[in-house]
């Protein structure tokens, strides 16, 4: 029998094998797991299907640019100025290439708390001391960043989000403005199933939906209909609604920025990419013009000079800590830890919010689940689909509106999530047929329009030190009375026609702390909601853009960082306001309008 594979992917090394045999049968699987790849590779005739990135050992002594930092924004600016021939440009990663295994859609929570992630803690009473994993803060330390790690979830936002942003006083960031940043980078692989006018296939992002979607996605579709919610392009006319969503994927394989930006650039004699190279300073002249970068690499601080400009795309966290360590930040915070003031901008580290999660957890009578079978794991090894390739039901969304919210705007103030048929080893850790108990579903709704703000500080005057950071999560009474929406709206669905046939029953344990009050009361989830809620990972804003009157603006219209010369920042951190959604896709629209930006200041470069 003749099987046509899949040739145009990258091999799972041995460590693949690994995460996805843990438990689940042991050497045998891993064996022939091996075996199986090698044959496929031999049949493939395959060389370097993974475009893998040289890493530069020896830099320049000088670059016209330096880009810090190759994540979701960071991957886009180096690419995009490296398209002009005579800009040289390096590229400082502090994280080690992407490898091959978290591609594996159905991985992605693997990678967190690994060598792939920063393994940031979150400080304040805020965090749930019986939970380490509720203090926990993602962050990609790899080339591709967050965009290496996350979900894979691809949403702008709403109109509303970057009209606003522009009504803050932030020239040029309108939607009309933007759209034309989100279609320049997207190469979408279903535009005949989007809406006509919103999309492109010109760019270097794959954009399609996963190639697994759990049957229960089509009757949660039916069940949003049930209340009043179409299934729509989110990314479209319309962003009120329930869909199945598309993601940063190709052919069944996770599509990072490192993927889309980098790895075809890769072979440019003017884009040196340093890996395990950590910034740690941006030193500068007495005219506070930046003149140069300090980093970390094998156990020793070295120094680089810049002819032109340092873009910082080090993430929510990475941006303002490097700023700070180099001077610029809130002069009495820096006195504090000793740093020497270069400018006073009490804006860095502040204005730092994120969507905030909250589960119901419910059980089911669902007895097909996704446990890994022998057939799962030839299905994903050969042609790229089922379970693995996808991520179960969190593959689907809903952007709904609460009592607080006009539908009239469509400017939803909640997310809806799902989590619940993730590929997994059965309950007697093999890989083989299903279990006949019931299985757990959970829903999690999500305040995108936070007003609660935190902050970060230094932890000390040791660049390689994690800052100390305060996210100050429901400290609004706004948030909470949104979220208590949220639950409720999560309860409905769940009691919908549509989802009658799997016996949602909720899960009534009362969350520690809250046992004295009526479960299910108002007071009842706002003390749950404080006691039980996580980060949603979709921070923002720590580097505020704004006009010269916010006296908590960081950086200007065009990010470059005010008060001193020959900076700029350009990743979420920028944000004045978080978008409605996940964050992945605005941060490289972020990133493509920054390169623009800089194209046009030293190139008399017209904006596309």
């Amino acid at each position: 029998m003749f099987i046509q594979m899949n040739c145009s992917y990258c091999p799972l090394p041995v460590t693949s094998h690994v995460t996805l045999a843990s438990s689940c049968g042991g050497s045998a699987f891993l064996l022939f797991m091996g075996l199986l790849e090698t044959y496929i590779q031999r049949q493939c005739d395959l060389e370097d299907p993974c475009h893998r990135i040289r890493p530069h050992e020896t830099p320049n002594s000088s670059y016209d640019f330096i880009v810090i930092g190759a994540g979701s924004a960071g991957s886009v600016v180096a690419s995009r100025l490296s398209e002009q021939k005579d800009f040289s440009v390096l590229l400082l990663e502090a994280g080690l290439d992407e490898p091959a295994w978290s591609q594996v859609p159905s991985f992605y929570l693997n990678t967190l708390r690994t060598e792939l992630d920063w393994q940031y803690n979150y400080e304040g009473e805020e965090c749930l001391k019986d939970n380490k994993l509720s203090c926990s803060w993602p962050r990609g330390k790899v080339l591709g960043g967050t965009s290496s790690i996350n979900g894979m979830i691809y949403i702008r936002g709403s109109r509303k989000d970057f009209n606003n942003w522009e009504k803050l006083g932030n020239k040029g960031w309108a939607y009309k403005d933007v759209l034309t940043y989100f279609k320049k980078s997207e190469n979408n692989q279903q535009i005949d199933k989007m809406d006509t006018g919103f999309h492109s296939q010109r760019g270097p992002l794959s954009v399609t939906q996963l190639n697994y979607h759990p049957p229960m996605c089509y009757d949660i579709l039916k069940a949003g209909k049930e209340l009043g919610y179409n299934t729509v392009d989110v990314n479209g006319k319309v962003h009120t609604g329930f869909a199945i969503i598309q993601s940063t994927t190709d052919r069944g394989s996770r599509f990072s920025s490192a993927r889309a930006f980098l790895r075809p650039a890769r072979n440019r004699q003017n884009l040196h990419i340093m890996l395990n190279s950590t910034a740690t300073r941006i030193i500068f002249n007495h005219n506070k013009r930046a003149i140069g970068v300090e980093f970390y690499k094998n156990g020793k601080f070295m120094k680089i000079r810049v002819n032109k400009e340092i873009i910082i795309s080090g993430g929510i966290v990475n941006s303002p800590q490097l700023l700070m360590n180099s001077g610029v930040g809130a002069k009495e915070e820096l006195a504090s830890v000793r740093i020497p003031l270069v400018h006073d901008l009490p804006g860095v580290g502040k204005n730092l919010h994120d969507h905030v999660l909250f589960p119901l957890d419910f059980t089911i009578n669902e007895t097909e689940f996704n446990n890994l079978t022998w057939v799962s794991a030839l299905d994903y090894l050969l042609f790229r689909k089922g379970p693995l390739s996808g991520i179960g039901i969190s593959t689907i969304t809903g952007l709904v509106h609460s009592k607080y919210s006009n539908p009239q705007d469509d400017h939803p103030d909640l997310q809806i999530f799902f989590s619940g048929y993730m590929p997994r080893c059965s309950e007697s850790g093999e890989i083989t047929g299903n279990s006949s108990v019931r299985k757990q579903i959970r829903f999690v709704s999500t305040v995108i329009h936070p007003k609660s703000k935190g902050f970060l500080r230094l932890r000390n005057s040791d660049p390689r030190s994690k800052p100390l950071i305060y996210p100050k999560y429901m400290t609004h009474l706004e948030d909470i009375n949104v979220m208590i929406e949220g639950i409720k709206f999560m309860l409905r669905l769940a009691g919908t026609r549509a989802l009658r046939k799997y016996d949602f029953q909720l899960d009534r344990t009362p969350v520690k702390n809250c046992e004295q009050l009526e479960f299910g009361s108002d007071s009842y989830w706002t003390c749950a909601i404080k006691h039980k809620r996580s980060p949603g990972y979709h921070q923002a804003g720590s580097c505020k853009m704004g006009p010269h009157s916010d006296p908590m603006a960081v950086v200007d219209n065009h990010l470059k960082v005010r008060g001193i010369r020959g900076v700029r920042v350009a990743d979420a951190s920028i944000m004045p306001e978080v978008t409605s959604g996940n964050t992945n896709a605005p941060s490289i629209m972020i990133g493509e309008r920054a390169a623009d930006f800089i194209k046009f200041s030293w190139r008399s470069f017209k904006y596309q």
